[in-house]
């Protein structure tokens, strides 16, 4: 497993964690420090983070060193060094950490897509709700700088967190401006707090160390997000999701946002998601915004494409008492950093 993330997972994309799994998968002595951590926490992006995230404390000083120099020979001496000094160490922040991807500039995706839901309902407000949101970043959509590569820009281009796209295809994005956002609230099994130095580290510990621009966009996402923290709710969608329409305004439209979800779900699960969805729409309506796999999101269509074809569908429904209407507004690639916008948006 270890030499698999090595040699394929890192490789070219992470020179630092491709020699320190590869120097992990070599070590006799490491595997069997690894096999005290639970089995499904045995996973390289785990224990890489665990090591990762003791290094950010200040309790393992030369992988530190290691990992700022990017000095692979030195990281992989260093993190095996660590693994059998501190094996209880890192077992314990395995054991209760999951790996987080907050950092993927999802937010290109989510905000032609927000504004063009407000467009179509003739909204005026919004208020989002973003289900398996882990820190909330995705809820300051609003909030950053977005420039796709035909030179469209749009949000704050004063912002201190500034994403960007390549635009796929001869389509151009819309540029209608996201409307007041007037409730953020996030859902998750296990929501991240990131004005807790501990669970900010951890994010930053999820990171490779080896990609600096990354860990500094991350900074800044947290930053901005500690500056007006999004309400968290603990808890299963399925049964929160009530509790977060309730927290939206009355005149403001409730958009619930999905992003690489519900994959996680069991089809029966994902089919009750939209019916909590379309309950919530017996008052006013209800708009949801997903980017998900083909076939993933239900009632989003696939436009023929296949599961599994490497690409996401950009799914837009509008909820309105018993009327839904559902479209694929888009593609994506590479959790938005490729963008093909599909929807005719006048």
């Amino acid at each position: 497993m270890y030499r698999r993330f090595g040699e394929a997972d890192a490789a070219g994309t992470s020179p630092l964690y491709e020699r320190v799994a590869v120097a992990l998968s070599e070590s006799d002595e490491a595997l069997r420090a690894i096999e005290a951590a639970p089995a499904r926490k045995r996973h390289p992006a785990v224990i890489l983070a665990a090591l990762h995230d003791l290094a950010l404390a200040g309790r393992a000083p030369a992988l530190a060193a290691a990992y700022a120099a990017a000095d692979g020979d030195a990281a992989a001496r260093a993190a095996i060094d660590t693994l059998l000094r501190m094996t209880e160490s890192v077992v314990a922040v395995a054991a209760r950490r999951r790996p987080r991807t907050d950092e993927t500039g999802r937010c290109p995706v989510l905000y032609p897509a927000i504004a063009e839901a407000a467009r179509r309902v003739g909204a005026n407000a919004v208020g989002l709700i973003d289900v398996g949101c882990s820190a909330g970043l995705n809820l300051n959509v609003d909030r950053v700088g977005i420039t796709y590569s035909n030179r469209q820009v749009l949000g704050d281009p004063a912002s201190p967190v500034q994403m960007s796209s390549s635009v796929v295809g001869d389509r151009s994005i819309p540029t209608r401006a996201m409307p007041e956002v007037v409730a953020r609230v996030g859902v998750d099994l296990d929501p991240v707090d990131v004005t807790d130095a501990d669970e900010a580290r951890w994010l930053r510990a999820c990171l490779w160390p080896d990609q600096p621009e990354r860990a500094a966009r991350l900074d800044a996402e947290i930053a901005l997000a500690a500056t007006a923290p999004p309400l968290l709710l603990r808890g299963d969608a399925l049964e929160v999701l009530p509790d977060a329409f309730a927290r939206v305004p009355a005149d403001a439209l409730p958009v619930v946002t999905t992003t690489w979800t519900l994959s996680r779900l069991p089809l029966e699960s994902r089919l009750r998601f939209l019916h909590r969805l379309d309950e919530a729409a017996t008052r006013r309506a209800v708009a949801w915004v997903s980017a998900e796999g083909v076939g993933v999101a239900p009632a989003i269509p696939t436009l023929g494409d296949r599961r599994a074809s490497g690409h996401s569908i950009i799914g837009l429904a509008v909820f309105d008492a018993s009327t839904l209407r559902t479209e694929a507004v888009g593609r994506c690639w590479s959790q938005g950093r490729l963008l093909a916008w599909l929807a005719d948006s006048d």
